[in-house]
Formats: C-alpha cells, structure tokens, sequence
C-alpha cells in the first residue's frame, strides 16, 4: 500500500499549533515568574507555581487545539458529503464551476470547457472540492497532530524562562531570565514571520516588545498585591 504523505495545509497546521503554543508557553510562565517573584520571596513558592502552570497551561493549550481542529476537520468532511450529492444531482453546474475556474486563470472558454471534462471524468469528487474549497480528498485537518505540537511547543517554550530563572543565581537571575525570553520571543517571531511570508525584523521587534511588557506588567503586579 501506498503511503498517504500530508499536505503543505497539513504541514503548516502542526507548525503553527506549535508557534502559538511555544509563544504561549514562554508569555505564560514568564510572567508567573515575574509576579510571584515579585510577590513572594520564596524559592519554593516560585517553582510549584511555574511548574503547576507550566502543566496545566500546556494541556490547556493543547485542549484548546484539539477543538479548534476537530470542528475545521469536520466541517471539510462536511463539504465532501455536500459535493458528493451534488455531482450527482447538479453535475452541469458542477462542470461550470469548474470551466468557469479556469476562465478566471485566463485560458480560454473552449479550452477551460475541455479540461474541465477531462478532469471531472479522471477524478470528479477530487476535482470540485480542490476547485471550489482548496480541499484535498483524503486529507484533513489532524486535531491530534495540532494538540500534541502545541502541548510539546508550549511545555519548550515555557522552559525557556522557567530553567533560566532557577539555573542561574544572584543578581544575574532576573537580567538573564528577560534576556532567554527576549531570545526565545525573537525566534517565534522569526519563525511565523517566515511561515506567513511577512516582515521578519517587525515580527520579531513586535514579540520582544510583548515579552518585555509582559515580564513588567505582571512584575508590577506581583509588586502590588505582595
């Protein structure tokens, strides 16, 4: 049997489920890190409650994911169903659908007429959902694939700030910690701003910015409520 490889879609799912929870993971624990140090002066205190965090927002994320996908995945396999009867019962304003696609590339009426015959008698359910919605038959959204990268991405990225506050000591511990974030904030920046085709120097300015008023915002209130 042939093995079934993932779509690009499928690819860039995985990838940006992993993104969004390494991005999470970091904001997350950091600024527990921050307002409770802030807050408490315990060492100990500071390490159950980034860890419960850590834990609890990473299944929480990865939840969160699961759902998302699941209902983009069965909304496809939906449409696979609709078109299904609708090749059977419409085929004539299926075909122009299809003719009408190519006409829009600019290839002519005649032309885009026989490709559309031609390509509805190899493959028709194929064919209408790849025109009409961008689908692959066969391949769906993976809410498991999307669940497990953002549990993994955001459990790394967490670990980020979280190692460096409890590895390094004295008046370096908190320096140190805003810099491993700024670093790992950078790198999820670059990394969406690539995927995305976007502005990689704005994108990783933007996260650093969001790391670095994260970090204050939550040390400020672990001043006040402490």
């Amino acid at each position: 049997m042939k093995k079934q490889t993932m779509t690009i879609d499928e690819k860039l799912n995985s990838v940006r489920a992993g993104v969004l929870g390494s991005n999470d993971g970091i904001l997350t624990v950091v600024g527990v890190l921050f307002s409770v140090s802030a807050a408490s002066g315990s060492s100990f205190d500071l390490l159950i409650a980034s860890l419960a965090n850590l834990i609890s927002g990473a299944f929480s994320m990865a939840s969160g994911e699961y759902a998302s996908v699941s209902s983009q995945s069965d909304s496809e396999k939906v449409v696979v169903q609709q078109e299904k009867i609708l090749l059977n019962k419409d085929f004539k304003n299926q075909k122009e659908a299809i003719k009408d696609f190519y006409i829009e590339k600019g290839i002519s009426s005649e032309t885009s007429m026989k490709i559309a015959d031609e390509l509805l008698a190899l493959k028709p359910l194929e064919t209408v959902l790849s025109v009409k919605y961008d689908i692959t038959l066969g391949h769906y959204m993976n809410p498991w694939q999307a669940a497990w990268s953002s549990l993994i991405s955001f459990t790394i990225g967490g670990l980020f700030p979280l190692l460096t506050m409890i590895l390094v000591k004295g008046v370096w511990q908190f320096p140190a910690t805003i810099l491993a974030t700024m670093v790992a904030m950078a790198l999820t920046g670059m990394i969406s701003a690539k995927l995305s085709d976007g502005l990689v120097i704005k994108a990783i300015f933007r996260n650093i910015i969001i790391g670095l008023m994260t970090i204050f915002i939550h040390y400020f209130i672990g001043r006040i409520l402490g």
